[in-house]
């Protein structure tokens, strides 16, 4: 649930609520009936947990293989390739 910063407009009191994003916004102070408005805030930042959430957690077997490169070998060859000879 989501917490929304709001403004008195009388006092210029700063408040924070919890709020389901399908409550409608407060329309008065709760400490002294004044009108209020709801702030835009920066937000939270997202943690990331578990598995997948890198490039390398659901790649292919063909991506996975060793790049082309000098003194690399690819494409199932035994010799060092330059280019890759699947490519041509």
């Amino acid at each position: 649930m989501p917490t929304y910063e709001y403004e008195c407009e009388v006092s210029g009191k700063h408040f924070d609520r919890f709020q389901s994003m399908s409550d409608t916004p407060l329309t008065e102070c709760p400490e002294c009936g004044g009108p209020v408005s709801r702030l835009i805030g920066a937000g939270a930042g997202v943690i990331l947990k578990g598995s997948g959430f890198y490039a390398t957690d659901y790649k292919s077997a063909s991506e996975k293989a060793i790049p082309c490169g000098r003194g690399q070998t690819c494409c199932g060859r035994q010799a060092p390739c330059d280019s890759r000879p699947c490519d041509d």
